[in-house]
Formats: C-alpha cells, structure tokens, sequence
C-alpha cells in the first residue's frame, strides 16, 4: 500500500466508532455508555427545559410590568430571545464537534446559562436595578422605560441565557446518544427508545415549567421564580458531573467546516474533469459487498463501518479524482479529497430540503404561543367559582397527553409496527416526520373551527363559550409533534457521520427559529395583503371580534397540506447514508451482507 493511500485512509479513519473515557482513554463496553449513562443526560435535559421554559414562556410578563416596555417592544424582545435560542445551537453543534466535544461544551455553557439566570434574579430583586414602580395599564401614570445601565443588566442576563441554553440543547441530545454504539444491534436498537426518551424527559420539564414554576412565578414574584429557575439549573449541572464516570466520550475531530471546503474547492478546480460513469472508479467492492459501498481499510475489521456512495451531487465526485499526470505527486487536500469527505457533504446538501419542510410545522406551533392564547382570553376561563384557567397555561395541555402517549407509543406502537415492518425502530425517521407533517395540517383546521364557533356566538349572543373548546388545537399539534420533532432529531443523527452529530442535530432547533421568523413575516404580509383604504387587514385590530383570525388558520393549514406533499416528494428523492450505524433502514438481506463484510481482511481489499 504506497503512501497516498495510507494517507486517505487516515482521512477516512472518522467512519471508525472512536469513543474514550474523561481521562481520555479508550472506553471499556461493559464500563461506559448504554442506558446506565443516558439517564444522567435525560435528567439535565429535563432540568434544563424547565429552567428555561418557566422563563421564556412568563418573560413578556416581567418586561412589561417591571422593565415598563412598550407591549409591542415586550413581544419583540421574547421572540428575539426565543429566535437567538436557536439559532445559537448552531455554535453549539460546531464548538462541540471540532473543538471541545459534547460534555465539555455542556458544562462551560452549562454554567454561562446559570449565571444568567442568577443574575436576572439579582436583578429582579433589587429595585436599584429596575425602573420605579408603575402600572403599566393606567392612563393616568406615565412608566418610566428601562435604559442606560438598567437595561444593559437585563440584555446581558438574558443573552447569557441564551448564549448557555442555545449551546446545550444540540449536546444534549447528542451526548445522549453517542451513549449507544450504532454497529452493535443490541445497542442500536435501544438508540431509538432513547430519542423516545429524551422527548418523554422534555415533555416532563416542560409540564411543570408552565404549571408549578410558573405559578410560583405569579405567587411569588419574578424574584423568586429566577431563582427557582436558577436551582433547576444547578441540578442540572449536577445531573450532569455525577455521570461522568459512566460517559462514552467522542473526541472532537477538528473545524468540521475545512473538509467541506476543501471538497468544493477540489471540485470546483476539476470541473474540466469528466465525472466517470461509474462509482466502481471511485471506490472498490470486495466478495459480495455491493460496488456502491465504501470500505474503510484503516480500521481493524471490527471497527470498520461502510457508507454507501450516492449518486447525487455527482459533480462533488470530481473532488475524489486523482489526475494521472505520470508524475505520481502527491495532491494537496485542497485538490483531493477521500470519498468518505466528499459524502459527507453530500449529505449536508441533501438533508436540507428535509430541515426546509419543517418550517412550516414550527410556524404552526408559534401560532399556538401566540395567537391561540389570546384566543384562549376571549373564552370563559372559569373553571370553579374560585378558580379560572390561565389562558398561557394551555400550552401545557400537549405535554400532558403526550406524558401518557410517548411511553404508550414505545411500548405498544413500536413493536407492533416491528413486526409488520421488520424494522428495529417500528417506522424509519422519515415516515413518522411524514406522520407529525399530515397530522398538524388538522391542529390549524380545529383552531379556524373554534374560532369561527366563538366569533360568531360573541357577536350574536355576546356569550362566550368555555375555554375547554381550544383543547382540540393543542392535543393535535401534541400528537403531531410526538412524531415530527422526535423523528427529526432522529433523522439528522442517524444520517451524521462521526464528528457532524452535534451540528447536525442543532438543525433541528435552527428549524424552530426560521418557523417563528417566518411567522412574524407573514402576519405582516397577510395584513398588508387584506388591508384596503376601508377596513384593516385580518389580524389588525387587537379585537379578535373584529379580526379574522379564523381565515388565517385556514390559510396556515392550506400552507400545511401543500407542504405535507411537498415533503413527500423530497423524503423520496433523499438517499439515506445507509452504514453499520443505521441497520434498520436495511433489509434483512441487506443486513447479513453489511455484517459478514466486517470480517473482509484489509490486505485483500483493492486499492
């Protein structure tokens, strides 16, 4: 074997299922990882949501009535914090995967977002920090608005959560799943039940953020609730440090952005090469492994992991091709790349259309933090004579069916679908994101239903029906939510290679902002759209009798639909990187062959 081959052999040595110890030595599989250390992981992320659901969620509550912003200014700054949230996970993904590695990263920023959330308790607590008090509803008082140093410790405070809670959410998960090695079945069948997990732990953090540390909130100040939100924190963290002992670590593999360029620039120079017509004269077969597969030879054989070769993109493929000059001088990486890089973007590129068409699911889901709240305030909020609903408590409803229905999905679903599909995770990533798309479409047909049921009985009968009517809505976009955002996040680390989980996990999030961003734009759109010299636009006026928000659910589960078709049509265009690491998206054939080509001797492979 000359030189250069052992040299691209090295570079690709990522595929290899490389995990090590916090001391930097070589995990032990009967000492490190499985469930025993996921569960340290499920319990930061559930102390973590709740921490930071509990004050995202009362947020616009404290800067209107004691930061005295104007409401609209209010609105501005919770969805600006929320957007920076996720798109902040990108950073996350990319600091994890090239410099620091996931445990690492979730400590440092770990402590960042608990700083935060201190300093905003400190800041609630002392009156020198915050304007003097005023009410914010009166006609008569005029509120002074919080600027100058007062409002540089609250943005640091709120942007060092942020920063913090942005840079965990993609780790998290992440770590979580590298607890499970991808080329043993056993453990790539608990990898499933893990994400179902994971989402299980989300929905419990999320639940008592919007019912018990909200209501503390609202009893005891936002004093208090910061701080409350704060120890939620320091468990966190502490969940967090007790597994270490347990953690299988992958350690970072450098600027995962250089290879990426390195490929379209080696492609970009050779585009004058011919791309060959066949992938066999990029890669090699050997006995009966199939010519599109590509085989590591670096690794021993029980560490060896195959990627299957796709024939999108194939212009990328030039990056691979050796020009035969005569001289045999070595090529710099800038103008050869291994087939395993060239892949790998490869699937950047074609995961995208799958990320776009979740956009619009999360644009539903800001219609729910939005606009059916303030339904839900147009209703009768009374439940006792003593007690009414309050109407930002609806958001917990999803959580509460989805406590009962993710373990009853895992259990009961699963194995029957098993069985009629002979798949290890019931049904592949990609087919329950299709479910979670289709089902959503009915979450915005209920909200329109209900709306228009209210407006019409307000306007007649100036009666207001029970709140209990907005429940459909909600228990919709649960359900939908169960399958879309799991599958999601199973899709992006399933379809990864090693040292890209992280930041292609945090995809997952960075689709939240873009669906919260699209919905500002096209409340302003459809406004001006429906505006005329006469009348306002649907969503104009701040009286929902007067609005026609029943039109413009319409109009988002219009957009739902063409967009669950949209989605079809991409899930069948994608090509799953089928490797060791994603059995079940094999067939039972397809399996034995990938298993039986671990034991292939390296010196037999041809180069």
């Amino acid at each position: 074997m000359d030189m250069e081959t052992r040299q691209n052999c090295k570079a690709d040595s990522m595929l290899a299922e490389v995990s090590v110890d916090w001391r930097g030595k070589p995990s032990k599989p009967n000492k490190h990882g499985g469930m025993r250390a996921a569960v340290f992981v499920l319990g930061i992320q559930a102390f973590e949501i709740m921490a930071i659901a509990a004050v995202g969620n009362n947020l616009i509550t404290y800067v209107f009535n004691e930061m005295h912003f104007p409401l609209s200014k209010s609105a501005n700054v919770v969805t600006n914090f929320i957007g920076t949230i996720f798109l902040l996970s990108l950073v996350g993904g990319f600091l994890s995967d090239s410099y620091l590695g996931s445990f690492w990263t979730m400590l440092i920023f770990g402590f960042v977002e608990l700083s935060g959330f201190i300093l905003l308790s400190v800041q609630a607590s002392l009156r020198q920090l915050r304007p003097p008090q005023c009410n914010m509803m009166s006609n008569v008082e005029h509120c002074e608005e919080a600027e100058g140093f007062k409002a540089t410790i609250f943005f640091i405070a709120l942007y060092l959560v942020a920063l913090g809670s942005g840079c965990l959410k993609p780790n998290m998960i992440a770590h979580g799943a590298d607890q499970f090695r991808k080329d043993e079945p056993n453990q790539s069948k608990r990898l499933s039940t893990y994400f179902n997990s994971a989402y299980f732990s989300f929905c419990v953090g999320e639940l008592i953020a919007l019912t018990v540390l909200i209501w503390v909130q609202t009893k005891s100040g936002m004093a208090v609730g910061f701080g409350v939100s704060a120890v939620a924190m320091v468990m966190a963290l502490t969940s967090l440090i007790c597994g270490v002992c347990f953690y299988r670590n992958k350690p970072p593999q450098g600027s995962i952005f250089t290879p990426i360029a390195r490929v379209f620039v080696a492609a970009i120079t050779k585009r004058k090469q011919v791309c060959p017509s066949s992938s066999e004269m990029l890669q090699h077969s050997q006995n009966n492994l199939p010519s599109h597969v590509i085989v590591n030879v670096s690794e021993p054989p029980s560490r060896v992991r195959n990627i299957r070769h796709t024939d999108k993109f194939r212009f990328l493929d030039k990056a691979c091709i050796k020009v035969q000059d005569g001289t045999n001088m070595k090529e710099s990486p800038w103008r050869l790349c291994t087939e395993t890089q060239v892949e790998q973007v490869k699937i950047l590129l074609s995961v995208i259309p799958i990320f776009a068409c979740t956009i619009i699911f999360n644009t539903i889901l800001a219609q729910l933090q939005t606009f059916s709240v303030q339904q839900g305030s147009s209703m009768n909020t009374q439940l006792t004579k003593s007690f009414q609903i309050p109407p930002a408590s609806l958001q917990a409803i999803p959580y509460i069916m989805l406590i009962v229905l993710v373990p009853a999905y895992e259990v009961g679903f699963v194995p029957l679908a098993r069985r009629i599909t002979g798949r290890e995770s019931g049904i592949t990533p990609l087919q329950r994101i299709g479910v979670g798309l289709f089902t959503v479409t009915f979450s915005m047909v209920a909200a329109a239903l209900v709306e228009k049921k209210r407006r019409d009985v307000a306007l007649e009968s100036d009666k207001l029906i029970t709140i209990f009517w907005i429940a459909p809505q909600f228990l919709i976009f649960g359900l939908s939510e169960m399958f879309t955002a799991v599958g999601l996040i199973e899709f992006f680390y399933k379809q990864s290679l090693a040292g890209m989980q992280s930041f292609l996990t945090s995809m997952t999030y960075c689709s939240y902002s873009f669906g919260f961003f699209l919905s500002s734009l096209l409340v302003s759109l459809v406004n001006k759209i429906t505006s005329s010299s006469s009348k306002g636009g649907w969503l104009t006026d701040n009286d929902l009798n007067k609005d026609k928000l029943d039109l413009f659910y319409w109009l988002l589960a219009a957009m739902s639909l063409l967009n669950f078709f949209n989605y079809l049509f991409w899930s069948r265009w994608y090509s799953y990187n089928t490797s060791t690491n994603q059995t079940d998206a094999l067939s039972g054939d397809q399996q034995e062959q990938l298993s039986s080509s671990k034991h292939v001797e390296t010196e037999n492979i041809l180069l």
